[in-house]
């Protein structure tokens, strides 16, 4: 069942737009970061917000907590509040919301894929690794097939201020960290901030050396002259796309998700990519994926490698 809210069409000159900023809601704190988060986003980037919240009906035993309609007329007051208030902060914003009857990680997924993202909340901090996304933004984050941003609760519009970057990590080839590095920098244009692209490297073991490899590195000077190499030629395309985004190169040794995380206190975005794997539990995100999202104490975007 979807029950339409609010729907405006989204024409800015004449240009219908396809791809809105999408938000997650489902009435907590966090999830309403994520919706603040997504209509400054929105305004930035001069596209359409849409407000989707997953929804089904639970009858309690021994409560009369109201019908099929009475809960559903609930949850669209409670969208529609929601909706009120970032749209009084922000005049003119083309809003479409949605309240979905299903599965939160299926109607999630479903709204991820026709927008330019999609903004979930999450807890915050916990003492337990591993649970404190959820089961459910872990899910989305691995099904999806656009970025996925996550918020903190409590997040404000003051923690994307001037002088904070866009922290990006590259790892691979150009072609590998080519949708990372566009997020980053479509972001970073979008706010007016600096790109901070970094590349994390450690020593491998000696097994893992061959001819063809080490010819590589002596021909780049050593190992982190290569590094600095490999990240110069992934950054290129992007700094003659966006020659008017300031960019800070850093190559430092040590694990990729430990050298990002030391990099949340200059960052009002952590951009990281994801390979989701299957398992026999379900979906996996990547360990560096995992522990940003973690541990980073600004907003994370989860971009899918191409």
């Amino acid at each position: 069942m979807r029950i339409r809210v609010h729907r405006i069409d989204q024409e800015r000159g004449g240009r219908r737009m396809t791809r809105p900023i999408t938000a997650g809601i489902d009435g907590t704190e966090e999830s309403l970061a994520a919706l603040g988060w997504a209509a400054r986003e929105a305004v930035r980037r001069g596209t359409g917000l849409r407000v989707v919240h997953a929804w089904r009906f639970q009858p309690y035993e021994g409560i009369d907590a109201g019908d099929r309609d009475t809960q559903a007329g609930w949850a669209r007051d409670a969208m529609a509040e929601a909706v009120r208030a970032v749209t009084g902060r922000h005049t003119g914003l083309d809003v479409d919301t949605d309240l979905v009857e299903g599965g939160s990680v299926d109607v999630l997924v479903a709204a991820a894929s026709d927008a330019e993202l999609l903004v979930l909340g999450s807890r915050g901090h916990g003492p337990v690794v591993g649970f404190l996304l959820g089961s459910v933004g872990q899910q989305v984050i691995a099904e999806a097939t656009r970025p996925v941003v996550l918020v903190r609760a409590g997040d404000q519009a003051g923690a994307e201020v001037s002088g904070r970057e866009i922290v990006v990590g590259q790892e691979g080839d150009p072609e590998d960290s080519a949708e990372v590095m566009r997020f980053a920098f479509e972001t970073a244009a979008a706010r007016g901030a600096a790109v901070r692209a970094v590349r994390a490297w450690t020593l491998p073991p000696v097994f893992a050396y061959s001819p063809g490899s080490l010819k590589l590195l002596d021909e780049a000077g050593g190992l982190e002259p290569y590094e600095k190499k490999a990240l110069a030629s992934a950054l290129q395309p992007w700094r003659e796309r966006f020659p008017d985004v300031p960019v800070v190169e850093h190559v430092e040794m040590g694990s990729a998700g430990q050298v990002l995380l030391s990099m949340t206190a200059r960052a009002q975005l952590m951009v990281v990519g994801r390979r989701a794997r299957r398992t026999a539990v379900g979906a996996r995100i990547g360990s560096v994926a995992h522990g940003v999202l973690h541990h980073a104490d600004c907003p994370v975007a989860v971009v899918p490698h191409a």
